[in-house]
Parts: C-alpha cells; sequence; structure tokens
C-alpha cells in the first residue's frame, strides 16, 4: 500500500520557473510527492497540506490538516543547503545546454547523475535538518529538495 501523508502541496504563485526544464523537473517533483510520500510531522496525524515558502534566506513549512486549519509552522534556515542548491542550478542549467547542443547520450547520463547525487545529499541534509520534528522517507526528501531549488529559483 503506497503511503500519502500529503495530499496537497501549495507554493508560491509566482512568475514561472526561468526554463521549460525546470518546470517540469517541478511539476514531476509535486506529482510524485502526491503518489507517495512519508511526512509525518512529530504528534500530528495525516492526511496533510503542506504549504511551501522560500523567504529571508529561510525555507517555511506550513502545515495544515485536511481542512485547512493551521497544525504547525515550522522555518529552516536555508543556509546549510546554499551550496547543494547553486550546483543544483549549475548541473541542471548544463544539463540543459548539453541537450541543446545535441550533446552524446553519455555526457547527458553523466549530467543527470551528477543531478541525481546532489538531490540524494539535498535530501540526506533535509532528513537530518527535520529530525526530531518531521520524519520523511528518502524519496519524500528528494522531491521535497527539488521544490526548495525550484523555489529558491523564483527568489
Amino acid at each position: 500500500m503506497v503511503e500519502r501523508d500529503l495530499t496537497s502541496i501549495v507554493l508560491p504563485d509566482a512568475q514561472p520557473l526561468p526554463s521549460p526544464y525546470a518546470e517540469a523537473d517541478r511539476r514531476q517533483a509535486v506529482e510524485d510527492l502526491l503518489a507517495g510520500n512519508v511526512f509525518r510531522p512529530k504528534d500530528l496525524a495525516p492526511p496533510f497540506v503542506l504549504s511551501l515558502t522560500v523567504r529571508d534566506g529561510r525555507l517555511g513549512f506550513d502545515i495544515r490538516d485536511a481542512g485547512d486549519q493551521p497544525l504547525r509552522a515550522l522555518v529552516l534556515a536555508l543556509g546549510p543547503f546554499r551550496r547543494l542548491i547553486k550546483d543544483y542550478h549549475l548541473v541542471v542549467e548544463s544539463h540543459e545546454k548539453a541537450v541543446a547542443e545535441g550533446a552524446n547520450e553519455t555526457r547527458i547520463q553523466a549530467i543527470d547523475m551528477g543531478r541525481r547525487g546532489l538531490h540524494n545529499e539535498g535530501a540526506t541534509l533535509l532528513i537530518e535538518r527535520l529530525s526530531g520534528r518531521i520524519e520523511l522517507d528518502f524519496e519524500t526528501a528528494r522531491r521535497l529538495f527539488t521544490l526548495v531549488c525550484a523555489l529558491h529559483q523564483r527568489i
């Protein structure tokens, strides 16, 4: 049975991301998150609606119940994520450039492996930073990291 603690993801209404690739990456992360996730704030029972924001160098989690009643707000400093976010954007840019230039499949796969590695690092850091407050599985953390990077691009 697929777990679905999060039933909705709300992102700020802002201009589209800078490229169709980045927009598709964000859209896919939301779809994958809603298809299955483990997101368990301490002492709260699912289902949840999660609003994510990035403001003033902080990542905001606004956790609500299915009826849109506030349950908990949590803020994380983005400082520990900055290098990963910067590297992630550089890798995405390299991937887009390689595809546009018609690079060989081996080069594109190598870039994509680097992107996956950054996702893994970001997921591990997110799990560590939320430890004791919100339980996440690794795939949920990876997808949330993608959204953090997308939100950071909008700033």
